[in-house]
């Protein structure tokens, strides 16, 4: 089963991850939002699993440099579309593992999921 790693490459949480995956010996695919962009499907599969409130970063640069018209009123489909537009504003990472969605890096996460 191919496990997916999905972000930024220069995000230090995805750093992180990468470092744990390679240092457990743990194969995966590496999908870079910047340059291989992020599909619907994607976006509504893993939206479906993890919802959208906690896929969605509002710490981040990106999300608060946004026009107050497009942080106002949040729902399902607005935040799809933002995070559509702006790959960036996905919190990170979204990890696919054996047909199941996770988000975020914490090493005893990682264990869990992959020892």
């Amino acid at each position: 089963m191919t496990t997916t790693l999905y972000g930024i490459p220069n995000c230090d949480t995805i750093k992180k991850a990468k470092k744990w995956l390679n240092d457990n010996n743990v194969d995966f695919v590496f999908h870079d939002y910047r340059k291989e962009g992020v599909s619907p499907s994607f976006l509504e599969q893993a939206e479906a699993s993890l919802g959208w409130e906690l896929m969605l970063n509002k710490r981040g640069t990106t999300f608060r440099q946004l026009d107050e018209s497009d942080k106002a009123n949040l729902n399902r489909e607005k935040a799809l579309a933002l995070l559509a537009q702006h790959p960036a504003m996905i919190k990170r990472p979204i990890t696919l593992h054996n047909d199941a969605f996770h988000i975020g890096f914490k090493p005893a996460q990682f264990e869990e999921i992959f020892c």
